[in-house]
């Protein structure tokens, strides 16, 4: 029989890699989306047409409880949230609505829409090293204490929770990824290593000068987004609901990102373009974030395959091209 499953943030660079592989695992694919005039909505049915578009709102159970009696899925991947951290301390009120609230909503329509069967619907929740904050282990791994230092990571720890709330108190098969930073070329804009690959490509060109940073000596542990969708898949084939850590288990400093992106077009002075802006520093910083995936090798069988300086090539080629297509080039 054919796999259904739904997954929430469809439009998202998770939910776009995951409905790839979703599709090429021959599921029937469902993607919610919040809307019906949704500027978003074009993207996912350019990228993966197959995919069979619902809307709905995390913050509208009833919407949810539609969009799962028209998907009747198998599974479900809650990838939706409001997941740029900074703009967390802008409206903390409306992302803890959405990134918290909405964890607790879709798993109790889940839960209402399987009835007594309620191990029939698997889930997976997008989970999120911001959660671990001032960090208390290095590396961290499941069983770190949590410590988020955005109201982000807050929201995102209380979903986290919830979810293994419902799985060990109504049986629920669902599963959390404590997914590190993972980026692509698909990731969007506000987000600093997309910032750097966009900007990279531009100054190239001639056709900007300089790049605003804040804190180049933040450190994280950076993969591939195409990668970990793959990891979520894998959890939810296993008979047992667990939470994983998936990372590289690796850690670079923004400053090596900077070094590999501006290497690879040909500029090894780069700091006469980059410039530190108070605004882009966070209230509060996260401490070391560097990941141990070891469970999800052992359990899973899962591993990156690709590196960090093939990622950021990768960001940064991409978006040669997409500068070179809008200059006409």
């Amino acid at each position: 029989m054919t796999k259904r499953a739904l997954i929430t943030g469809v439009t998202g660079q998770d939910g776009m890699y995951l409905s790839r592989l979703l599709l090429s695992k021959g599921y029937e694919v469902y993607g919610l989306v919040r809307g019906q005039n949704n500027p978003k909505r074009s993207v996912i049915e350019e990228w993966a047409p197959e995919v069979k578009i619902l809307t709905g709102d995390l913050l509208d159970q009833s919407s949810l409880l539609r969009a799962l009696n028209a998907a009747q899925p198998d599974e479900v991947y809650n990838l939706g949230a409001i997941s740029f951290v900074a703009y967390s301390w802008e409206n903390a009120q409306l992302t803890s609505q959405v990134t918290g609230l909405g964890v607790l909503n879709i798993l109790e329509a889940i839960r209402l829409y399987a009835g007594e069967d309620v191990s029939k619907v698997r889930f997976y929740q997008a989970s999120s090293s911001e959660m671990f904050g001032r960090v208390q282990e290095v590396p961290q791994k499941e069983t770190t204490l949590l410590w988020p230092r955005s109201p982000y990571g807050v929201a995102k720890v209380f979903g986290h929770y919830m979810t293994i709330n419902y799985r060990e108190s109504y049986g629920m098969h669902a599963s959390s990824g404590i997914l590190f930073n993972h980026e692509s070329p698909l990731r969007g804009p506000e987000f600093v290593t997309r910032k750097i690959s966009i900007a990279v490509a531009r100054i190239a060109l001639g056709l900007q000068e300089k790049l605003s940073l804040g804190n180049l000596d933040a450190k994280r542990d950076w993969g591939f987004a195409g990668d970990y969708v793959e990891a979520m898949w894998r959890m939810l084939q296993q008979d047992t609901a667990d939470d994983y850590v998936i990372s590289t288990g690796e850690t670079h400093p923004v400053r090596e990102y900077l070094d590999i992106a501006f290497n690879h077009v040909g500029i090894s002075d780069w700091e006469k373009h980059v410039f530190q802006d108070p605004q882009f520093f966070r209230p509060a910083e996260v401490d070391l974030l560097i990941g141990d995936a070891a469970k999800a090798a052992s359990t899973l069988g899962w591993k990156p395959t690709l590196s960090f300086d093939g990622l950021v090539k990768k960001m940064v080629d991409s978006d040669l091209e997409i500068e070179k297509a809008k200059a006409g080039r």
